[in-house]
């Protein structure tokens, strides 16, 4: 996701953010400026959500959990991770507010995220706690 972003930022000309640098750093107690640009943090934080959901990518992968429908859920999961982390620490401001081709953006990067880190996981862990209890839920 981060090559990709920086991809894009190459050829579009948008800044990185900044935001997940200022969110780790009030969750650990400081209280980070808006102007405040540390990249270690940033980098931190965005392999640190990266890592925390790209293991539940992998539960789901052993639990039969798998494939492009998986990849869409673990899509909605890193943006709402994401989101909360940010928005709950006050540093975020919500999407719905942000410009449409910035929203576009930030579903294509966490997108191309998901199906990597599925496509990663579906291969290399065989779903060896499949239920076998039926097609439905009931």
């Amino acid at each position: 996701m981060t090559a990709g972003e920086k991809l894009e930022q190459a050829l579009t000309g948008r800044p990185g953010s900044f935001v997940p640098a200022r969110a780790l750093l009030t969750l650990l107690g400081r209280a980070p400026g808006d102007g405040e640009q540390p990249p270690v943090w940033n980098h931190l934080m965005h392999w640190g959500t990266g890592a925390m959901v790209g293991g539940l990518r992998g539960v789901w992968a052993v639990t039969g959990i798998r494939g492009p429908v998986a990849n869409t859920w673990h899509t909605v999961v890193r943006l709402a991770v994401d989101q909360t982390i940010e928005n709950a620490t006050g540093v975020g401001a919500p999407p719905t507010s942000w410009p449409v081709l910035e929203q576009a953006v930030d579903v294509v990067h966490k997108a191309v995220h998901a199906t990597v880190t599925g496509t990663v996981a579906d291969r290399w862990i065989s779903p060896a706690l499949r239920s076998s209890r039926g097609r439905t839920s009931l």
